[in-house]
């Protein structure tokens, strides 16, 4: 997509969902910086949602439950400075400063498609880069199989990791195969619609995994480990009746409780209508070798 439709684009957007903001969000995107980012050819042609919806409508259980908590309570979360350690099964071990991490990537737009295993789906302009440079930067081992990561944890910043009855086993842990892992579609993510990523979208780097279900997308990373056996997932330990390791979109494969045959675009109003959800979220062309041989209903 040429830089300059999409920026203007972009203002149009931002120009029409600034009135619905709340002034209580005002202070909480005062930090935020644009970003110089290339075009990318793997970028979808859809109309991304609007900003207010997805800086709105969240999951960010360390914040809260509801879908607007994350916009009320994410604030509290301290981003600078922000290191993120890469370690494990790999030559080159380190413990990278954000702007360190940066410095040798160009940033790219991505336009992707995001499918909730709720039922509902997004599409966001992520701002970000390759998870594999990161990943060769450290020389992964020819014994790495998989690729574990870490959400920070700080209770006295998050008001949803307290209390008797937790939602989840935190801190908040995915993974993947260092096959999906490397793959071109898989980033890292520092900002979205041009300026750096709110906290509640997890700032300031979060991972994006576009052909899975949106959970896989860990926010906030603070670590990434390379290891030989398959690592747990946050989900998965919950729930692995409802939640697989790999969590590839599926119209195919429903989840125990609701279809997954369809989904509901967020911010289209009041009428909007549910639409067939796609393998791999549209991404099959280009990921489905990943899994060839594979038995989806039994790893999914």
């Amino acid at each position: 997509m040429p830089r300059d439709v999409y920026l203007n684009r972009r203002d149009l957007i931002l120009g029409a969902t600034a009135a619905g903001l709340s002034a209580a969000m005002a202070p909480r995107r005062a930090e935020a910086a644009q970003l110089e980012a290339s075009p990318s050819p793997l970028s979808t042609d859809e109309e991304p949602t609007a900003l207010e919806h997805i800086t709105n409508y969240n999951n960010y259980y360390e914040f809260g439950t509801g879908k607007e908590d994350p916009a009320k309570n994410a604030h509290t979360l301290t981003t600078k400075p922000w290191t993120v350690k890469v370690d494990g099964l790999v030559s080159r071990p380190a413990e990278f400063d954000l702007n360190d991490l940066l410095k040798p990537v160009t940033l790219e737009e991505r336009v992707y498609r995001l499918r909730c295993v709720e039922g509902w789906s997004m599409v966001i302009p992520w701002v970000g880069f390759p998870l594999s440079e990161v990943l060769n930067r450290v020389e992964p081992l020819g014994s790495a199989k998989f690729v574990a990561f870490e959400t920070v944890l700080r209770p006295e910043e998050m008001p949803g990791v307290g209390g008797f009855f937790p939602v989840l086993d935190w801190p908040y842990v995915e993974g993947l195969r260092l096959d999906e892992a490397m793959h071109p579609l898989a980033i890292l993510a520092v900002g979205l619609y041009g300026e750096t990523l709110p906290n509640q979208n997890g700032a300031p780097i979060r991972l994006v995994v576009p052909w899975k279900y949106g959970f896989k997308s860990i926010k906030s990373i603070v670590r990434i480990t390379l290891m030989e056996a398959q690592p747990p997932t946050s989900w998965n330990k919950q729930n692995p009746r409802e939640y697989g390791f790999y969590s590839n979109v599926n119209p195919e494969v429903d989840h125990p409780r609701w279809s997954q045959a369809t989904e509901l675009p967020i911010g289209q109003g009041l009428f909007a209508k549910r639409k067939p959800t796609l393998m791999f979220n549209g991404y099959g062309e280009q990921v489905a070798q990943l899994y060839a041989g594979m038995d989806l209903t039994k790893f999914y």
